[in-house]
C-alpha cells in the first residue's frame, strides 16, 4: 500500500486535490470528527506566542489556517490552483488580504531565512519526498524561527479501534456521496495509515535541522501537532 501511495505523489495528487477543492473543507471535518477547527486554533495560539512578523502557510489549501492567523503578514502557498481559488474567494469574502502563490512545497519561491514561522496543516503527508520537503521548510525559516506541522496520525488508547474504523470507512463513503470522486476520498484516509508519525516524524524534523522538536497528540491521536525551531 505504501508504495502505491508514493506513486501518486506527482501531478496525480495535484489533479486529485483540484477535483475535490470545492469539498475539501468538508473532507477535513469528516476526517477529524469536526475537531479540525479547534486544532487550527491551537496552531494559531502557538504562532501568536512567537510574535512573528512574517508567516508562510505551506499547502495552504482553501486558506483556513492562513486566514485564522491575525496580526502579522501571512503568505499562502499551494501547488493546486483550484485550492488557491477557494482560498482567494474566502479572503475576498472576509475582506482580508492574503497574498497567495502557486508553489510546490519542495521548491518554494522564498529566499533563505525570509520568514519567522512556517505552518503546514494536513499537507506534509502528501509531499513527494518528506525529507526534501522538510529541509525546504527549514530553509526559508530565519534562525530561531518556528515550524508548526499539523497532521493526521494514527489514534492510540481505548478509543483507537473506533477512531481507526471511522477514518478507514466513513470518509470514503461520505466523499463518494458528496463529490462523486471515490478515489480521492479513499486515498486521503489511506495516506494517514502509511505516513511517518510520532517519534519517526520528530526524527525527520531533527534531520532537517530543527531543534527543540516536540509532538502534541490531539483528540486521542487522530491528529498530531509537531513543532520545531530552526537552529
Amino acid at each position: 500500500m505504501r508504495q502505491e501511495l508514493l506513486l501518486k505523489q506527482s501531478s496525480e495528487i495535484r489533479g486529485m486535490f483540484g477535483r475535490i477543492a470545492h469539498r475539501y473543507d468538508l473532507l477535513n471535518r469528516v476526517l477529524s470528527l469536526g475537531r479540525d477547527v479547534s486544532w487550527r486554533k491551537t496552531v494559531v495560539q502557538r504562532v501568536a506566542a512567537t510574535r512573528p512578523e512574517r508567516v508562510l502557510d505551506v499547502c495552504t489549501g482553501t486558506g483556513d489556517l492562513a486566514l485564522a492567523i491575525k496580526g502579522t503578514i501571512v503568505f499562502g502557498a499551494d501547488f493546486c490552483l483550484p485550492m488557491l481559488r477557494e482560498a482567494q474567494s474566502k479572503s475576498s469574502a472576509g475582506q482580508r488580504s492574503l497574498p497567495l502563490c502557486a508553489a510546490d512545497a519542495l521548491c518554494l519561491p522564498f529566499a533563505d531565512e525570509s520568514v519567522d514561522v512556517v505552518t503546514v496543516a494536513f499537507g506534509v503527508r502528501n509531499f513527494a519526498d518528506l525529507d526534501v520537503g522538510l529541509c525546504e521548510l527549514a530553509r526559508v525559516l530565519r534562525p530561531g524561527g518556528e515550524l508548526l506541522v499539523l497532521e493526521f496520525s494514527r489514534p492510540r488508547g481505548p478509543m483507537a479501534p473506533l477512531l481507526g474504523w471511522w477514518m478507514r470507512n466513513v470518509p470514503p463513503r461520505v466523499g463518494r456521496f458528496v463529490s462523486g470522486d471515490p478515489e480521492a476520498y479513499t486515498y486521503l484516509p489511506a495516506s494517514v495509515s502509511t505516513f511517518a508519525e510520532g517519534r519517526e516524524m520528530c526524527q525527520a524534523l531533527e534531520a532537517a535541522g530543527l531543534s527543540d522538536v516536540e509532538a502534541l497528540r490531539l483528540t486521542g491521536g487522530v491528529a498530531s501537532l509537531y513543532q520545531g525551531r530552526r537552529s
